[in-house]
């Protein structure tokens, strides 16, 4: 057996840590400009419409899915070194040209689309950072540095709108240097910032990251894309099989996870704007500071997580943390009596605010006399009477909606470092970057079907119907997690090279 130097192990460690800057600089750059996206297209292009927003939105993903395994199958064969500079690169250079999008004098929506596009290719390299910690550290290790993976991306996140509200101190019009053809504003500004921290990271890589292999016992060894750091080193003993039926398993899981999460992000707007009739500053207000909470709390999970794994095993917190969305989404379920207030509109397309319990008492007949002045700018509150549920679905109360958020920000975060961790380890010492390619084009799908399903479902069917769905999604992946159940363990424990 080689023992593991010192030196090697803080380079290895270092390398690690360059990883996860990479991958909190990867969240960031995705949400650095989610709040501006909206104004910043109305501003540079007025033919653009809502539909379009939602492309900009998921052109991300998009872009995510579509080079993941390609980044994954180029880190397989050749240095990661070359896939993650690479990436990073593109990011840049797509942030840039985002700050130009207000250059050209016609289809400035769609260079906007082309730039968020490619931020989201740059992004791929998610898949080459989980690869990369999945081959540097032992089975000891493993959970620990996915859990603080998810941390840093977690903590991007949250992060990328603080950056973002700082930068609205500089106002719409800013400063314009003419000589660039820029303008420094509150919406070019986050992503030139983030093209800096992007060229920080590119630099960091060259300059400090190496690439370090161990097997699943913390002994170095000799990868196929190796760059020859560390000369005694072992021979990888690779030989067996893949589990594939079980990589198969915690894909549709991993699916399901990011799924269900992106639902819950998505409907969060609409459903308390129409339960509680918050207007849509309000309703933007509240639910960011709620996603803030989540955000911390996902943190602290993360954290508390890499103890607990170490008593009780990855799959029985994956079954506990799926448990937990589940129960999330029943407590949103409507009950009860009451209805949400509603938001009446007449033939001409007014709206007409509902202001007090007794006016919604009044007869039918005297319902126009509350309608507002033509020149009324107050917003329409309310669940609105378009969509016909409203009428006949009891109100989720807030008290459920904090409880619900509250579950599901404490279960999704532990499904996702398990998933993670699980992944890596029934994978194995073989080159793992082309198989969490998939797992994370996987999560973007996720992402990018989840808005849809429950826009529709939600719009036309109502919460009932959106959310029981849900919840037969995550009992089906709860079955699915039981027949594999004994599957889904690490790659030397199958082959009795290791004790589990």
């Amino acid at each position: 057996d080689v023992v593991e130097t010192q030196e090697h192990y803080k380079s290895r460690w270092r390398s690690i840590w360059i990883m996860y800057l990479t991958m909190f600089l990867s969240s960031v750059g995705f949400s650095i400009v989610i709040m501006s996206v909206w104004p910043y297209l109305q501003k540079i292009d007025p033919t653009a419409d809502a539909s379009f927003l939602g492309w900009i939105i998921a052109s991300y993903s998009i872009g995510q899915m579509v080079a993941s395994p390609l980044f994954g199958l180029w880190s397989n064969y050749r240095p990661r070194r070359e896939p993650l500079v690479i990436s990073t690169a593109i990011s840049v250079a797509a942030n840039c040209l985002y700050a130009y999008v207000h250059v050209p004098h016609s289809h400035n929506k769609y260079y906007m689309l082309t730039a968020r596009a490619l931020v989201g290719f740059g992004a791929g390299n998610v898949a080459v950072v989980r690869s990369y910690i999945a081959g540097a550290t032992s089975l000891t290790e493993r959970t620990s540095a996915m859990a603080n993976t998810s941390a840093c991306q977690a903590v991007g996140f949250i992060l990328g709108p603080v950056f973002q509200t700082c930068f609205t101190l500089i106002g719409e019009e800013g400063v314009t240097w003419k000589f660039l053809c820029l303008q420094l504003n509150m919406y070019t500004t986050p992503v030139l910032f983030g093209a800096l921290l992007g060229v920080i990271n590119i630099i960091l890589i060259f300059a400090i990251f190496r690439e370090h292999r161990v097997d699943d016992m913390g002994r170095q060894y000799k990868s196929i894309n190796s760059d020859g750091e560390g000369s005694d080193v072992l021979d990888q003993n690779t030989e067996g099989s893949i589990d594939h039926v079980a990589v198969v398993a915690l894909n549709i899981l991993f699916f399901v996870i990011l799924f269900v999460f992106a639902v819950f992000e998505t409907i969060a707007t609409p459903l308390t704007m129409d339960m509680y009739s918050w207007t849509r500053k309000e309703a933007v207000f509240y639910n960011g500071i709620i996603l803030s909470v989540i955000g911390i709390e996902s943190v602290i999970v993360f954290m508390v997580v890499k103890t607990l794994s170490k008593k009780t095993g990855e799959r029985a917190i994956l079954h506990a943390g799926l448990l937990t969305v589940l129960v999330g989404f029943f407590i949103l379920l409507p009950w009860g009596k009451k209805l949400p207030n509603i938001q009446w509109q007449e033939i001409k397309n007014n709206s007409i605010p509902r202001t007090a319990p007794s006016e919604m008492l009044a007869p039918f007949w005297s319902l126009p006399e509350l309608q507002l002045p033509s020149n009324h700018t107050a917003e329409p509150v309310g669940c609105p009477v378009t969509q016909s549920w409203c009428l006949n679905t009891p109100m989720i109360y807030l008290a459920q909606y904090i409880s619900s958020d509250v579950l599901i920000g404490l279960g999704y975060p532990v499904c996702n470092v398990m998933s993670y961790t699980l992944y890596s380890k029934v994978l194995g010492p073989k080159p793992q970057g082309v198989y969490m390619g998939w797992l994370t084009a996987s999560g973007s799908g996720a992402r990018i079907l989840g808005p849809v399903f429950v826009s529709q479902i939600y719009t036309h069917l109502g919460p009932r119907w959106a959310f029981s769905l849900i919840c037969g999604v995550v009992v089906v992946s709860l079955l699915l997690l039981e027949i594999v159940y004994k599957r889904l363990i690490a790659f030397s424990v199958r082959y009795g090279r290791m004790q589990e």
